[in-house]
């Protein structure tokens, strides 16, 4: 499996335990198979790191969009990761999680609701190396300079996304 890093540097060996532990599948060292996504998260000066997987012998996971993913992200926002797979592959949560899951904790937004809303925008794939093996398995192949996408693009595409959101919020409220 082909897998790419976004940083602002050449990463050769990475490091499971850098990092927030309530990202959304816990500490790990977060790639994606999503080569346009990769170029998403660029910022000045970026630097896309490229490896392979090789997933022989290796527990893996692997979530889709629904109930179980949600669960699991939001045990980990709360620093509750209760998985012991080397790897994890799932859909990247959308830039509202926070929020989707501050109004749940609030009481707000039922499970379900709350879905809803995570389901809108485009889906993304991660991949969490969570294990030392699975970082042994990981071959740093090579890493290059990438402009970043236009800003304009994104900030287009983010109103659109926050637009929808709102929409569907107001739904579920009404």
């Amino acid at each position: 499996m082909i897998l790419y890093h976004t940083s602002d540097r050449e990463i050769v060996n990475p490091d499971i335990h850098y990092g927030r532990k309530n990202d959304d599948f816990g500490w790990g060292f977060y790639l994606t198979p999503d080569k346009d996504f990769t170029y998403r998260w660029a910022r000045e000066n970026a630097v896309v790191n490229v490896y392979e997987l090789d997933e022989e012998d290796l527990d893996i996971h692997t979530f889709k969009r629904d109930t179980e993913w949600f669960r699991y992200i939001f045990g980990n926002r709360r620093v509750k990761d209760t998985l012991a797979s080397d790897v994890i592959i799932g859909p990247i949560a959308n830039d509202t999680l926070f929020d989707t899951y501050g109004i749940i904790t609030s009481g707000y937004l039922n499970d379900k609701d709350a879905l809803r809303l995570l389901m809108i925008g485009p889906q993304y794939t991660q991949v969490a190396i969570k294990t030392e093996k699975a970082v042994s398995k990981l071959c740093f192949i090579k890493s290059e300079k990438i402009q970043r996408i236009d800003p304009v693009q994104l900030k287009k595409e983010q109103e659109d996304f926050r637009d929808k959101f709102a929409g569907e919020l107001n739904s579920i409220l009404d």
